[in-house]
C-alpha cells in the first residue's frame, strides 16, 4: 500500500488564551509535495527512512497497535519526505499516513479525528489532521477536550499558489521544545478578536469570491496579529533570520507570512507568475548573502491518496504500455 500525503503550510493560531473555552483554533492550506511511504506487512518492523522519520514511523506503529491490537510487522519505506522542522507540518503527515496504512492493511473503519487523537496529533492545532483528510483550505474550532473540530473546508483556488522560501537557518521549534511554550498562558485577547474579525469578514469572503488581493491583504494582516501572540518567543512578529525575505514578499506577493515556526515563509501569487517572481526573488537572496531554497506550493483540493500496490503498479505498467 503506498500513501500520498499533502504538505501544509499554516496560517496562523487564533487564541492562545483559551479566554471562550476553547484554545488556539487554526487555519491551514494544503499543498502537493508532501511524503509519499510504503506500507506492506511483513513478520517484523522494517523500516526505510531518515533521521527522526524513523522514530516518528516506530512511534505511530506503537500506538496503531497499542490502541488497535494491529501488531508491529510491516515494511515501512518512506520514498519521499517533507523536511523536518520547517513549517510544513511533517510530523503530522507521516505519523497519519502509517496510521491510515496499518488501519486499511487491518480492516479498520476509523474516523481521522480518532486516528489523529491515537496518534497524538491535535494537541494545538487541526489544521494537519484536516489538510490531510481533505486537503484545501481548513479552520478548525479550537481545543477543548480530544481532537479540534473542523469548521471549514473549502476548495482552494487552483491559479492561486504560494512562493515558498526555507532560507537556511535555525530550524522551527520541534514539539518538545515548543511543549512549554504552548502549555503556559500567552497571547493577547484582544488581538484574537482582531484575528477572528479578519477571518470571518475578510479571509473567508475573499476566498469566497476568489479575490487574491482581498485575501491576501487579510492573510498579511492575521500573520502579523499572530505574530503579536508569539512575538516574545521568537523576538517580534516574526524571526529576525526570514525578516528580509519577508518584507520582500510583503511588497511583491499579494500576501506574506510565516508558516507555523518557521523558518518558511510564504508570498501568495498566481500560478502564472512564479517564474517571473522566484527569479526576481533568487537576484534578491544572492544580493543580500541568502541561502535559501525556492519553490512553487500548489494548492492541493484532495486529502492523502491510499493506493493498494496492485493498483499501483497496474497503473504504471499501463503507462509504460501507452508510452
Amino acid at each position: 500500500m503506498i500513501i500520498r500525503t499533502p504538505k501544509r503550510i499554516h496560517l496562523g493560531l487564533i487564541d492562545p488564551t483559551g479566554s471562550l473555552g476553547r484554545r488556539f483554533g487554526s487555519l491551514g492550506v494544503a499543498l502537493e509535495g508532501g511524503y509519499e511511504v510504503k506500507v506492506l506487512p511483513a513478520e517484523r518492523l522494517e523500516v526505510k527512512a531518515e533521521g527522526e522519520d524513523v522514530e516518528t514511523i516506530k512511534k505511530a506503529v506503537e500506538r496503531m497497535n497499542s490502541a488497535f491490537g494491529t501488531g508491529t510487522g510491516y515494511l515501512i519505506e518512506v520514498r519521499k519526505a517533507i523536511p523536518r522542522h520547517v513549517g510544513l507540518g511533517s510530523t503530522t503527515q507521516l505519523s497519519l499516513a502509517v496510521g491510515t496504512a496499518i488501519a486499511r492493511l487491518n480492516n479498520l473503519n476509523v474516523s481521522i479525528e480518532k486516528l489523529a487523537e491515537v496518534l497524538g496529533r491535535g494537541k494545538n492545532s487541526g489544521a494537519g489532521i484536516y489538510a490531510f483528510a481533505y486537503g484545501g483550505f481548513v479552520l478548525d474550532g479550537g481545543v477543548k477536550e480530544g481532537i479540534p473540530p473542523l469548521i471549514l473546508h473549502e476548495e482552494f483556488p487552483g491559479e492561486w499558489a504560494f512562493l515558498l522560501v526555507i532560507p537556511e537557518v535555525k530550524p522551527g521549534l520541534d514539539e518538545e521544545e515548543e511543549k512549554p511554550i504552548m502549555s503556559g498562558n500567552f497571547g493577547d485577547v484582544n488581538v484574537a478578536m482582531e484575528i477572528s474579525h479578519r477571518i470571518l469578514l475578510g479571509l473567508l469572503p475573499a476566498l469566497k469570491e476568489r479575490n487574491v488581493r482581498a485575501f491576501g491583504e487579510h492573510l498579511s494582516a492575521i500573520q502579523r496579529l499572530v505574530g503579536r501572540h508569539f512575538a516574545e518567543f521568537q523576538g517580534g512578529e516574526f524571526r529576525e533570520d526570514v525578516e528580509l525575505i519577508l518584507d520582500w514578499l510583503g511588497k511583491k506577493t499579494y500576501g506574506a507570512g510565516q508558516s507555523s515556526w518557521g523558518p518558511t515563509v510564504y508570498g501568495l501569487i498566481l500560478k502564472a507568475e512564479f517564474q517571473r517572481l522566484s527569479a526576481e526573488l533568487n537576484d534578491h537572496l544572492k544580493e543580500h548573502g541568502i541561502r535559501a531554497k525556492v519553490e512553487l506550493g500548489l494548492p492541493r483540493n484532495t486529502g492523502a491518496e491510499v493506493v493498494s500496490e496492485n493498483a499501483f503498479l497496474e497503473r504504471l505498467i499501463r503507462s509504460v504500455g501507452g508510452s
